[in-house]
């Protein structure tokens, strides 16, 4: 295949030119993000960066092995915990090209053990797939399903896109797969995989609470032990955001999303999940590895157009353009721009992730990494949200009550620390 190591990279010694990465930090742990950036179609709320066009698939998937070997450098003597393939769509991607990628990450990185890895994938790829095999090697079409050799070539986790089982608030998404294609799809995958995981999205215009229910309880009947969940969210310049200036669309509901919110916690507590970060909740022994390193503020490696890197004081954010991001790889150079955080930006960035979480906002470790003036203002500024039963103290920790889980990014905002000396 025309992807398959033919870069034109020279080895290690062309060190990257024009802009830095993140400086890395030597030992520990650090996952790995790799952005696929192609989907079949717009979801009419997306405004992630992607292209629905496949004809750079080849170049781009050239340029994520390059940019894999030019920065296998920046976390030495780090174990990669967690690799994780997001977009986009990944499940565009035939299983030769996932095994390349993946290849490619353990030729160049040191891997744990036991890594997590997991690929985003939409149902009507997994079900095309099943029927027809149509990404499958000539062997592998006989023999095996796509979830089969998605465990051939080390994918443990399946992340997939579902976002509703009625067909009324898939067409207004836009989602490729109907009604009939998310039931099927996980009927097959939970005949290979233990671990997956579902994206559900609510505060839909024309969801009713019961309709919101019934996904939820449709959720539960296949057993998943791991659930993803957003509200909708109108972001500028999105087909929806046009839709609802033109009134073709309800406006969405804040109010009833909140009561959509808090019907998903209870249902899902119910049912044994734990609500360990603000839109995910899992089953004791699995919470998503690569999520909770994220919102634990632990570092990670982005790969590809659009990817992210943090590595605890800098962060970093490739070129959001496949073309420029495609030409800059094979000049040699990663597509990136870099910050470097200043205290209180790494403060903010704690109180933001950790009031998320179930882990809370440590008082010690505000004290011990940004000082005693940080836990001081910290105390200060979240009395009148302990007041108003937003936030609670327990064992020296911050965390966000029941009735302020909906409002704890404001809520964090609120807390953040502004030129601080």
């Amino acid at each position: 295949m025309s992807f398959s190591s033919n870069y034109n990279y020279s080895g290690s010694d062309n060190c990257p030119s024009k802009n830095s990465s993140p400086s890395g930090r030597s030992g520990g742990a650090f996952g790995i993000y790799i952005h696929i950036p192609f989907c079949k179609q717009a979801c009419h709320y997306c405004d992630f960066h992607f292209s629905t066009s496949l004809k750079k698939k080849d170049e781009l998937i050239n340029a994520l092995a390059k940019e894999l070997v030019l920065r296998k450098d920046e976390f030495k003597n780090s174990n990669v915990e967690t690799i994780y393939f997001g977009g986009g769509t990944p499940s565009l991607l035939s299983i030769d090209e996932l095994r390349f990628l993946i290849a490619e990450v353990y030729k160049h990185y040191e891997v744990a053990e036991h890594p997590e890895i997991t690929i985003e994938a939409n149902p009507d790829d997994l079900i095309t797939v099943t029927n027809m095999d149509v990404t499958l090697s000539a062997v592998e079409a006989t023999t095996q399903s796509i979830f089969k050799a998605y465990k051939s070539i080390g994918i443990n986790r399946l992340s997939i896109g579902i976002q509703s089982f009625f067909e009324e608030d898939l067409k207004l998404m836009n989602r490729a797969h109907n009604a009939k294609e998310a039931q099927n799809c996980l009927e097959e995958a939970t005949k290979y995989f233990d671990n997956i995981s579902i994206d559900l999205i609510y505060g839909i215009p024309g969801m009713s609470n019961e309709r919101w229910i019934q996904n939820i309880e449709t959720a539960l009947s296949f057993n998943i032990p791991h659930i993803s969940s957003y509200a909708l969210t109108v972001e500028p310049k999105t087909a929806l955001d046009t839709f609802i200036k033109k009134g073709i669309i309800e406006n969405v509901d804040d109010d009833l999303a909140q009561e959509q919110f808090h019907i998903l916690i209870e249902k899902l507590e119910d049912n044994g999940f734990i609500h360990y970060e603000l839109s995910n909740f899992g089953k004791p022994e699995y919470f998503s590895r690569n999520n909770s390193a994220y919102w634990q503020g632990k570092p990670y490696l982005g790969i590809g157009p659009s990817a992210h890197s943090f590595d605890g004081k800098h962060r970093g954010w490739n070129v959001r353009n496949n073309t420029k991001y495609i030409k800059s790889l094979e000049e040699n150079t990663i597509p990136i721009e870099t910050e470097t955080l200043s205290t209180t930006d790494q403060y903010n960035e704690y109180i933001m992730t950790g009031l998320r979480t179930i882990w809370g906002v440590s008082l010690k470790k505000v004290e011990d990494d940004f000082g005693p003036n940080y836990k001081a203002y910290l105390l200060q500024h979240s009395q009148k949200h302990i007041i108003e039963h937003l936030l609670y103290l327990d064992d020296g920790k911050l965390l966000v009550t029941k009735k302020g889980k909906f409002l704890s990014d404001g809520i964090a905002s609120d807390l953040f620390k502004i030129n601080l000396s």
